[in-house]
């Protein structure tokens, strides 16, 4: 549904948003969503209304429940499905262009498909308007022929639908008020009722169970790949990779095999992320190298090298030309240029200077059981292997700490 207000992002006066089941935890999903996307003031966004339709009676029936907010409107209404993630918005600018052009009282968005499975068909008559639109339990074996579907998505001239709306029964195998009968009445008044038919099935495409959202999340997956592609980043084997439509990579950046890049994750060119790395709301520099590691929420200067089997947690910051090493964590800490923590090693709540070398097996303890404590590095020095630095602990500059 997130991906439904997005489209009518712009343009619109209105926003109603009809919920019903767990709608509590919708209107939150929604709310909170809105708010980290805007940094406008709540009282000046283009605010969005939340409906209840208190008994689940069918599309008809959740429409309707809007009509007093809509009573003194007389313009277009558009009608979504929150379950249909996939449409854009130039189909939906054309289909309102199409209703006006034509001075139609109802437009809908309809598409052919080869198996139009339980979907509705649309009935024309002879001049292509169109006649019905009938649901596909309560069809003919004739109308079942029909490859033309329904998608759910209309414009209506407000005042005809709340009218027509008024008309619609409930006398159907499901018992439920279908929008789609305000089709049929309309027709019968010889008001016009047209199509506009788009060509991808996958934009009409309802979620109705997880299989078909891997199917909804795999073609963005494939698109956001394909324009990364055509940008001038190289993912080796895409089939493998997976990246969010937040990520910005720039150009001559190489994703490896099965690395997952999200969030608001920023990545410089000359980087090679991979192969087997998880990254995640993430700033990376320049010809920065991260395989096989988890990293979320850091900061990567230029140059850095992380991994194998590195783990750099949130409110970690990396300086240019460090390097971390397998089976190291960095937690909530600063490591300085050119510094080296490259085996077996924990820093926690640490701030590490320049040239430092961390000895394999190096742990900041920074956990007493109470509290966390920090610990403090100075530029060019040598930490041992096997030392445990019990903080709070402030070692200087140039110090050298043998093993043990």
């Amino acid at each position: 549904i997130e991906r439904v207000i997005e489209i009518v992002d712009d343009g619109f006066d209105k926003k109603i948003v009809v919920v019903g089941h767990k709608s509590e935890l919708v209107k939150k999903s929604i709310s909170d969503k809105n708010v980290e996307r805007s940094e406008i003031p709540e009282a000046q966004r283009s605010g969005i209304v939340f409906v209840e339709q208190i008994r689940q009676l069918g599309s008809g029936d959740a429409v309707k429940q809007a009509g007093k907010i809509l009573k003194n409107f007389a313009g277009d209404l558009v009608v979504l499905s929150g379950d249909v993630p996939l449409l854009k918005k130039e189909t939906v600018s054309k289909l309102l262009s199409v209703h006006k052009k034509e001075k139609a009282v109802a437009t809908v968005l309809t598409c052919e498909v080869e198996n139009p499975s339980h979907y509705g068909r649309v009935v024309r008559n002879l001049d292509g308007t169109v006649k019905a639109i009938v649901e596909s339990k309560d069809a003919s074996d004739e109308i079942k022929k029909i490859k033309e579907i329904n998608s759910g998505i209309y414009v209506f001239s407000s005042k005809e639908l709340f009218l027509a709306l008024h008309k619609v029964k409930n006398n159907n195998s499901k018992g439920e008020y279908y929008l789609t009968d305000v089709m049929s009445i309309l027709s019968r008044q010889n008001k016009k009722i047209i199509a506009y038919k788009v060509n991808d099935f996958r934009e009409i495409m309802g979620i109705n169970n997880r299989y078909e959202l891997s199917l909804a999340e795999n073609y963005i997956r494939e698109k956001v790949l394909e324009n990364l592609m055509h940008s001038g980043v190289t993912i080796v084997n895409p089939a493998t990779v997976y990246i969010e439509e937040t990520v910005e990579i720039e150009k001559d950046a190489t994703i490896m095999p099965s690395t997952i890049i999200k969030g608001r994750t920023k990545i410089r060119s000359g980087c090679v992320l991979g192969p087997f790395s998880y990254i995640e709301d993430c700033t990376v520099g320049k010809n920065v190298e991260i395989r096989a590691s988890f990293v979320y929420g850091a900061e990567i200067a230029d140059d850095v090298k992380i991994g194998p089997y590195s783990h750099i947690r949130k409110e970690t910051k990396i300086g240019r030309s460090a390097r971390i090493g397998n089976f190291s964590e960095i937690k909530k800490s600063s490591i300085g240029e050119n510094t080296k923590v490259s085996h077996l090693s924990y820093i926690g709540d640490s701030t590490l200077g320049k040239n430092i070398n961390i000895g394999a097996g190096t742990i900041t303890c920074n956990y007493d059981g109470k509290n966390k404590h920090k610990t403090e590095i100075g530029d060019d020095t040598f930490v041992g292997s096997n030392t445990n630095l019990i903080a709070p602990v402030k070692i200087g500059r140039g110090v050298l700490i043998a093993a043990g």
